[in-house]
């Protein structure tokens, strides 16, 4: 398992959707910054702040031209419940298999029960990896603020 490292391409992956089609990285972000954040599951407090705090920032985000989607191994039922619960608008993959994510991406997998631990990456508007956060447990995970400020600081700094 590579772990995906800045500058480096992120591999195309292709999970269904809860808006009924698949949602296909790193292409559904082209163009756009991107925030692509696995989580572990409905049942993680961590996950649950972490994916409403991004919808909290989802203006901001919008604001700074950046894309969040989100992907967990959950079914398609459940992932509609979470997203429910919490009003997530931004696109969220479920169903995903954890050993070929795992494989494409270096995330963590957990093995009984199987999910991918929590990791974010933060794309470029070409694909390519700006930051990669790796969790091999239940903390250690990006936040809004710290993206928004990250891509703030790119755009300021664009022409250096």
């Amino acid at each position: 398992m590579p772990l995906l490292n800045p500058g480096d391409r992120f591999p195309s992956l292709t999970v269904p959707s809860l808006d009924g089609g698949s949602l296909a990285l790193p292409d559904a972000l082209r163009g756009h910054f991107g925030v692509i954040l696995f989580y572990r599951g409905h049942w993680c407090p961590y996950c649950n702040a972490q994916l409403r705090a991004f919808q909290r920032a989802l203006d901001t985000l919008t604001g700074l031209d950046a894309k969040v989607v989100a992907l967990t191994v959950e079914d398609e039922a459940t992932t509609r419940a979470l997203a429910d619960r919490h009003g997530l608008t931004f696109p969220i993959g479920h169903s995903a298999d954890a050993d070929e994510i795992a494989e494409a991406t270096g995330a963590f997998v957990n093995q009984d029960p199987k999910y991918l631990q929590s990791t974010g990456f933060v794309l470029d508007g070409d694909g390519k990896i700006i930051v990669s956060v790796y969790s091999s447990g239940a903390i250690g995970r990006l936040v809004p603020e710290d993206v928004a400020g990250l891509i703030r600081y790119l755009r300021e700094h664009a022409a250096d």
